[in-house]
């Protein structure tokens, strides 16, 4: 699965040019060149499971209060792309259902982001990838991520032969015995905080380390030269630009 991972991972679509997490990022990210993209899941009051990053709806629609107090019916009522730019007035956000049809149709490879509300750890997991599994074709690369270790036993549990990434921004000291315990097949790693030595000590585990958010090419080619093997970028098709053969084949 992890064999086509490219150096370059579209993030929430592509960030930087249209609303996060919506399906104008996703087919955004496919225009710019980017083979994978990233996004992230959360469930509704209905369980429903949709694309969004934050536990509140207030940055990225134009509703308020947490997600999981609407039903999908009220949530696809809000506007979603209105706070980026007027060009996206309309949009709105995506069930996980309507994120994968694109996502198949553009031939794009996937890293899906288990991004559960406070509490909700188990049953987001569960239901996302219950929807997700007879939808996702065989052949095409996958990867389920989650900095809730919860999050990642469900998926070992459910889907054992798709890889798991382990998310980690401030890792507990004993973070290689819970990737070593939930089988995490990449280290997913906060690139402001990395060193040299942190690099080398990750990749160490026998794992591939890959790095959020990364815009700056200088940046990337230094994350690069550490042995970091993709990065999760908001302008996939800029930064593909910028670091010319670097970035490896296509974004």
């Amino acid at each position: 699965m992890l064999s086509t991972l490219p150096r370059l991972i579209g993030h929430r679509g592509a960030k930087e040019s249209a609303p996060e997490n919506t399906l104008a990022s996703i087919r955004e990210a496919a225009r710019q060149g980017a083979r994978w993209v990233e996004v992230d899941v959360m469930l509704t009051r209905d369980q429903r499971p949709v694309l969004i990053h934050d536990d509140t709806l207030d940055r990225t629609t134009t509703g308020t209060g947490a997600v999981p107090l609407l039903d999908l019916a009220a949530l696809q009522q809000l506007d979603a792309g209105r706070w980026f730019d007027a060009a996206f007035v309309g949009e709105r956000v995506p069930t996980l259902e309507e994120a994968v049809d694109l996502i198949r149709e553009l031939g794009l490879g996937l890293n899906l982001e288990i991004k559960p509300y406070p509490g909700q750890e188990e049953i987001t997991a569960e239901v996302a990838l219950n929807t997700l599994r007879p939808l996702w074709p065989s052949d095409r690369p996958l990867l389920l991520s989650s900095f809730e270790v919860p999050c990642l036993e469900v998926a070992r549990r459910l889907w054992p032969e798709i890889p798991r990434g382990y998310l980690l921004w401030d890792p507990p000291a004993d973070w290689a015995a819970i990737a070593d315990r939930i089988g995490a097949a990449t280290l997913n790693v906060d690139q402001s905080r990395q060193t040299a030595d942190s690099v080398a000590e990750y990749r160490a585990s026998g794992r591939p380390v890959l790095s959020y958010t990364v815009n700056d090419a200088e940046r990337a080619r230094t994350l690069f030269g550490w042995g970091v093997s993709a990065v999760f970028t908001d302008a996939p098709g800029r930064l593909a630009r910028e670091l010319g053969p670097l970035a490896g084949s296509g974004a």
